[in-house]
């Protein structure tokens, strides 16, 4: 299964005012796994950046002057999500500037078209999963990392590219966690972690040593009712296998 784990920054709030994409940031997953192919640009929105976006996301108008417009990148950013899941935080929003963008391009040069984006790709919403797993708790991205114990460390400032690594090591953390098959292959991404507390992804190990298991016997009553209830089931099926779990569990005699 492909998946594509997306996030964009934007000159503002809404489309329908004018407001246009300024960077795109997207990592590939391929059945649970990071693949390493990645898409990432900046972009030219042929207009200012809000200020209140800039505080956000501290994308300037200078810094996407020289960056292609979005013409020149919409082929191979729609090559690159094209029948693949899409993964978003709060998906309404990105696939709304998006679908915009697309249907600005149809206008200015027609032939064929690109989107909308759900017609051809599918969209998790990884807000609304969080809001089924957590209700009535904060759902942000930077909550989700705390709960899930991602390191987000490097967001001072939001970034598309560097949430969308966060959010894959979320999503993939809210739908199991464990993205390696062999605890070998978790001790290698570790890189060295100090022994007995080494955290990947949330994965957390507790050093053994020192620590029993505690087991506590059943007493006479509780004895007894699982006889009854052994007896019943053996009246009922005939046999039951439970008596050479028993017998196996004394050992010889």
């Amino acid at each position: 299964m492909r998946q594509i784990v997306l996030d964009t920054e934007t000159t503002g709030i809404d489309p329908k005012e004018g407001h246009r994409l300024i960077e795109i940031g997207a990592v590939e997953v391929v059945n649970r796994r990071l693949t390493g192919n990645n898409f990432h640009q900046y972009i030219n929105p042929e207009r200012d950046i809000d200020p209140e976006a800039v505080e956000i996301h501290g994308i300037t108008n200078e810094r996407v002057a020289d960056e292609p417009v979005f013409a020149d990148v919409a082929d191979a950013f729609w090559e690159y999500i094209y029948g693949a899941e899409l993964v978003i935080h709060n998906a309404a929003f990105d696939v709304g500037f998006i679908d915009h963008e697309f249907g600005l391009l149809q206008n200015k040069r027609g032939g064929p078209r690109l989107g909308p984006v759900a017609e051809y790709c599918g969209v998790l919403d990884t807000l609304a999963m969080a809001r089924k797993l957590h209700p009535g708790q904060r759902n942000s991205l930077d909550a989700l990392c705390k709960r899930y114990a991602i390191d987000n460390g490097r967001r001072v400032l939001h970034g598309a590219l560097l949430d969308a690594e966060i959010l894959s090591d979320v999503y993939l953390a809210m739908t199991g966690g464990q993205t390696a098959l062999s605890l070998a292959g978790i001790e290698e991404a570790a890189g060295g972690a100090a022994e007995g507390a080494n955290s990947v992804s949330g994965i957390r190990r507790v050093a053994r040593e020192g620590l029993t298991l505690a087991v506590t016997q059943p007493n006479e009553a509780e004895l007894s009712a699982h006889r009854a209830k052994l007896d019943s089931i053996r009246q009922a099926a005939g046999e039951c296998h439970w008596d050479a779990l028993d017998e196996a569990s004394q050992g010889p005699t």
